[in-house]
């Protein structure tokens, strides 16, 4: 332990001693390390730690499955859930719902939940004010409560007194029963500003149309198996009961942190890799930096061997060295990666990222980083330790002011910059895929015009009456008033804005074969449209006609098809000979009506869903012949159509006051929302591979300088002997440049291994993507280039006697 101590203060004094390297090393470590927390935290809060509910391992949620695929639950199974199972303290049900709700200026539009009472009290949601729902609020005509989250309570006004107080939404009045506490998961998901009872009504009460997702607590000590046995009882007693359940099945799972889809978790998994290659490169660099180090101080290694030091000593001298500064370097670490965090967070889409997640360093984050930390200083301490305690007293003393030019060590430094290189290439290639799929998207030609169009849509409610007559009367009223704004070209109704996608449904071709199993037929993206819709949005019809205004509810059922539904579906035919077999859109059901035949009178340009990743096929047909109560606008504006938000929101509200205009966008806007994720993982890749490049470039340019200086006498003879400063130039860059090609070339094994595990999850990348490796190996190189020339240039820049003087 004396041992110990004396061993802690030497290393600290010997630091502090040399402060320029000190600080390099800290801050290389650091920020090694500060970008494995900040990522870490990021997948432990999404993925990793427990959900912040009391008594997390009783909540479950519960799904419908059929042939092994999950699915939301219809309000008739629910009930029977809930009535007929012994295993839950409580089920409750929620969907998603949204809301025009009433304000001074004008109305405003918010999306919320609709759960069962009592639903927040299963799931341990505080209140901030209030409470939450009680039994007799989940009864038809007793339902016109709200609970506010606290961010829609601050948006009106942070009234403290506004339990009790009336709001209206959709025209009708609710009564404000509780406002949910700032920092639970609800307040903080950008989805849910509300939530008010969910309460069937009689002709909602069915087994088919599946709406609601399920969420319960355990009975206290029962498992999960046993729940899942309860539940498969009740699910083989509704079988039998109801030929809609026929072949259905429950699933009960532990509410757990999955919140991401499989391919987002590979995503930041990955993404956690990439910055362990950003530490593993910071190791390595520093490794380089002591072992130059230890070089320079053998002398004083070799006298303290042959004043009696033992290897063993030296050793752990060497790496408490190190351990100090692992230590040291992880605390500013640690607060490096608070600073990765929160700058993470501003540019990170919220809307992408669970709200049960806890951005925050905790303890287990932090013990999680301790053990990197000390992992990371016995990686990059002991390769230098153990080279100092093999130092040969007698050889060094005897070899006076050159210690450190032997052949081992130099090939040892040099095997430490090729590393660097190797782990570089893979980091970068990673990041240059994910720049790559970004510009792939970016450069999508979506089918549609970007420019000069806004969309919005409208929210009508369900209270609303859903005659098809008054719904074509309500819309072409305003349609007619939007088109007599100045500024506006033209204006369509659509049910679904293009780019973003619509109502999928299956079909049929009239006088074809058909599957008997309805989940095998056809299937393609509706939209029901006026119109104005194609000229509006720039979509290009190729053949045949587009919509007319004689194509109303009286006349023939028509349609147009998307030139991939022509393509995958009527091959070798005419489509403008075909019908196609739909069933029909009845408004306000969510069940498809009878079947009917439409006929293909037109074939238009392919429209990119599924954030330009995609083409989907698609049927458009008129509005006039499948009119639905909610639908959106698109309006075309001579200008820019951003600022024309106000003007539009006007001509509709002189129609209908109670009306929001839910989510005003440009095409443009549209299109980079959709792609912000894809934005944010470029961002995050090229930030950890930048951060690597710069740790290998100073890497090798750490190696070429020590290099250049202990060869200084050799290059003075050279030049003494009239060798041209060039040829010393080249010679110094050619050795660097020899090591950064043998470090790509090892790196494109691994690029090679990052390309496969990529190209699933981004668009237009390959395994072997060239343009991409290409790229970054150029990068690369030019890196190794610069690093290896400023020495270069300051060796050639010596004078040859006063360099052979000095030596």
């Amino acid at each position: 332990m004396l041992n110990f101590l004396k061993d802690l203060r030497l290393a600290i004094r010997r630091l502090r001693q040399k402060p320029g390297f000190t600080v390099v090393i800290l801050l290389t470590l650091a920020l090694g390390i500060g970008a494995n927390a900040a990522m870490f935290t990021m997948d432990y809060a999404s993925m990793i730690a427990p959900i912040p509910y009391p008594e997390p391992d009783q909540l479950a949620v519960i799904w419908s499955t059929i042939h092994g695929a999950k699915a939301p639950t219809s309000p008739g199974d629910f009930l029977d859930w809930r009535r007929g199972n012994t295993t839950f303290q409580q089920i409750d049900a929620w969907a998603s719902t949204s809301v025009n709700l009433s304000t001074q200026d004008q109305p405003e539009f918010f999306n919320g939940w609709k759960t069962t009472p009592g639903m927040f009290r299963t799931r341990g949601v505080r209140f901030m004010l209030g409470r939450d729902f009680v039994e007799e609020e989940g009864e038809v005509g007793r339902e016109h409560v709200i609970c506010l989250s606290y961010k829609l309570w601050k948006r009106l006004g942070s009234d403290p007194n506004i339990v009790g107080k009336m709001l209206r939404l959709n025209g009708e009045p609710y009564t404000v029963v509780g406002v949910w506490a700032e920092d639970t998961p609800e307040s903080r998901n950008p989805f849910a500003w509300f939530n008010t009872p969910l309460a069937f009504k009689p002709e909602e009460i069915n087994h088919d149309e599946r709406t609601v997702r399920i969420v319960g607590r355990l009975k206290a000590g029962v498992t999960l198996a046993q729940a899942q046995a309860d539940m498969d009882r009740v699910a083989a007693l509704q079988a039998k009961t109801y030929s809609t359940d026929e072949g259905w099945g429950v699933s009960v799972e532990h509410l757990k942190n999955d919140f991401f889809p499989k391919e987002q978790q590979r995503v930041y998994w990955l993404l956690l890799g990439a910055v362990g290659f950003v530490l593993l490169i910071a190791c390595v660099n520093i490794a380089n930096l002591l072992l130059a180090n230890g070089i320079r101080a053998q002398k004083e290694i070799a006298m303290r061997v042959a004043l009696g030091a033992s290897r063993g000593r030296v050793f752990t001298q060497h790496l408490i060295e190190g351990m100090v500064l692992a230590l040291a370097g992880g605390l500013l670490g640690m607060g490096i990666g608070y600073l990765m965090l929160r700058a993470t967070m501003a540019v990170m889409p919220q809307e992408d990222f669970p709200a049960e997640a806890d951005l925050r360093l905790n303890l287990s984050i932090v013990l999680v980083m301790l053990a990197v930390t000390t992992v990371a200083g016995l990686l990059f301490a002991s390769i230098p330790a153990w080279y100092a305690s093999r130092t040969s007293p007698g050889e060094t003393l005897k070899d006076g002011g050159r210690a450190g030019t032997g052949t081992g060590r130099h090939r040892l430094r040099r095997a430490l910059v090729v590393a660097e290189f190797a782990l570089a290439l893979p980091l970068l290639a990673g990041a240059g895929l994910a720049l790559h799929s970004f510009w792939n998207l970016r450069r999508v030609d979506l089918g549609v015009r970007t420019d000069h169009v806004l969309t919005f849509a409208l929210r009508v409610p369900d209270n609303r009456s859903k005659d098809p007559d008054q719904i074509r009367a309500y819309y072409r009223q305003i349609l007619d008033r939007i088109k007599t704004v100045p500024g506006v070209a033209n204006a369509a109704v659509t049910t679904g804005i293009p780019i973003q996608g619509g109502l999928g449904r299956r079909f049929t071709i009239a006088g074809k074969p058909a599957s008997t199993d309805p989940s095998q037929r056809f299937f393609a993206i509706f939209h029901a449209v006026t119109p104005e819709y194609f000229q509006t949005f720039g979509i290009q019809v190729l053949r045949g006609r587009a919509i007319s205004d004689q194509d109303n509810a009286s006349a023939v059922k028509v349609a147009l098809i998307s030139q991939n539904l022509a393509d995958k579906y009527l091959k070798g035919s005419d489509p403008l000979q075909e019908r196609l077999v739909i069933q029909q859109f009845i408004p306000g059901v969510r069940k498809p009506g009878p079947p009917a035949e439409w006929e293909i009178i037109g074939v238009f340009r392919n429209v990119r869903l599924d954030f330009g990743r995609e083409d989907f096929p698609e049927i458009v047909l008129p509005f006039a012949q499948s009119p639905w109560p909610s639908s959106s606008f698109g309006v075309l504006t001579s200008g820019n159509p951003g600022t024309m938000t106000p003007s539009i929101a006007a001509a509709v509200h002189s129609v209908d006051s109670d009306i929001a205009l839910a989510e005003p966008h440009t095409i443009e806007q549209v299109r980079s929302e959709l792609m912000v994720n894809d934005n944010f993982m470029a961002l995050l890749f090229g930030s950890f591979a930048g951060i690597g490049l710069l740790m290998a470039g100073v890497g090798i340019y750490g190696v070429m300088a020590f290099s250049v200086a202990q060869r200084s006498h050799e290059i003075a003879v050279r030049m003494a002997l009239g060798s041209e400063r060039d040829r010393v130039i080249r010679l110094v860059v050619r050795e660097g440049m020899l090591l950064a090609g043998i470090g790509l070339m090892l790196g494109f094994i691994g690029a090679y291994f990052v390309g496969r595990g990529m190209q699933n999850l981004f668009f237009g990348v390959r395994a072997l993507d060239l343009a991409a490796f290409v790229a970054v190996a150029a990068l690369v190189m030019l890196t190794a280039f610069v690093a290896c020339f400023l020495p270069a240039y300051r060796a050639a820049s010596l004078n040859p006697i006063q360099a052979l003087r000095t030596e």
